[in-house]
């Protein structure tokens, strides 16, 4: 039988003078399954939560009451996971949809402050060279760092009538630049360009390419696809390959390149506020934007903690704009020269 709680404040529960918190909801009142089914997550990983994002959640100010971190934390969690500010989901935790707003707010910016922290790529030489020996125990790609892809997360539209987020499909949306490992870790993670930015151009202006251009590892490279120019540390499909080291080549970077796709499935699975089946984003693009980087922290913690990149089931998600390119090819000289005794190397 429901049992009715007043709603009570935003304000009041949010900021509490005293750090005296409102803990209707307890955690271990309530089985793991439950945990996971509404908020996405067991109980052991919202502990870690808490724990670490404790104090940026608990601020104390000359109001009365304040929510405590871990109600902050499963409200987040909760719209993170179904994308809803559903009234049975704040009447579960004993706030209102006003104050589950809030607390996605604060625990947005909490993770978002950690970004750095969780997603990065390794830096001593035995992680750089673990990276590569999993990547090339997927098909045989050698000297991989990485695979990068683009991926759109739709949005309202601006309240601006401003052109630069529609997409393709004449929706409003990010692209998100990310690349990840062979597990699925996020190791580069840019989601605020708008979603007019066809890929190519994403990853020119993208901080990803000072990076590898000016300090990263130069005896390896990325796999991007043919919406991508071939660069001397990113390494792209032949367009028409020919001979039969053209078509290892083609297929081993294809095998290879799908991690990518996997992992946008399995984060859109899981976070279903970024997936479209409960409509857009209702936020302006900087606050969507540090929305999708917060849950690419989670993705990455949750792979910290063992809960598996690919176990998730399928889900409905927005669909992809095509993009509309003639086949990038370099007039990089030494990239042309890189890629070809990769051929003449290994796929011959």
């Amino acid at each position: 039988m429901a049992i009715p709680i007043a709603v009570l404040d935003c304000d009041l529960l949010l900021y509490g003078r005293g750090h005296r918190t409102l803990d209707r909801f307890k955690l271990e009142d309530v089985t793991d399954e439950y945990l996971v089914s509404t908020y996405g997550f067991p109980r052991q990983f919202i502990y870690y939560l808490v724990d670490l994002l404790g104090a940026s959640l608990s601020r104390p100010t000359q109001r009365s009451r304040a929510i405590s971190p871990e109600t902050q934390i499963l409200a987040a969690l909760g719209f993170y996971t179904s994308g809803s500010f559903q009234t049975r989901m704040g009447d579960a935790i004993g706030i209102s949809q006003a104050s589950m707003s809030r607390c996605v707010a604060n625990v947005t910016e909490a993770l978002v402050e950690r970004a750095s922290q969780f997603i990065h790529f390794p830096e001593d030489e035995a992680s750089v060279q673990s990276l590569k020996d999993d990547f090339y125990g997927l098909a045989g790609m050698p000297g991989v760092l990485g695979v990068v892809d683009c991926t759109h997360v739709a949005i309202k539209a601006p309240n601006a009538e401003d052109l630069s987020y529609v997409n393709r499909k004449g929706l409003h949306s990010l692209n998100c630049l990310m690349v990840c490992d062979a597990r699925g870790v996020l190791l580069s993670a840019e989601t605020h360009w708008p979603g007019s930015l066809p890929d190519c151009t994403v990853l020119q202006q993208a901080a990803l390419t000072s990076q590898f251009e000016t300090e990263l590892h130069k005896d390896g490279w990325l796999l991007g696809d043919s919406s991508f120019f071939l660069r001397t540390w990113l390494m792209t499909p032949l367009h028409i390959p020919e001979t039969p080291a053209e078509y290892r080549y083609n297929m081993a970077h294809s095998a290879t390149h799908n991690v990518i796709e996997r992992t946008f499935r399995t984060i859109r699975s899981r976070f279903r506020c970024l997936d479209g089946s409960k409509g857009t984003l209702q936020y302006s693009p900087e606050k969507s934007s540090h929305i999708i980087l917060a849950c690419c922290v989670l993705h990455n913690i949750s792979l910290e903690h063992g809960l598996d990149v690919w176990s998730s089931p399928a889900a409905g998600h927005m669909e992809q704009p095509e993009e509309e390119y003639e086949q990038m090819e370099s007039m990089d000289s030494e990239a042309c020269r890189i890629r070809q005794e990769l051929l003449l190397t290994h796929f011959s």
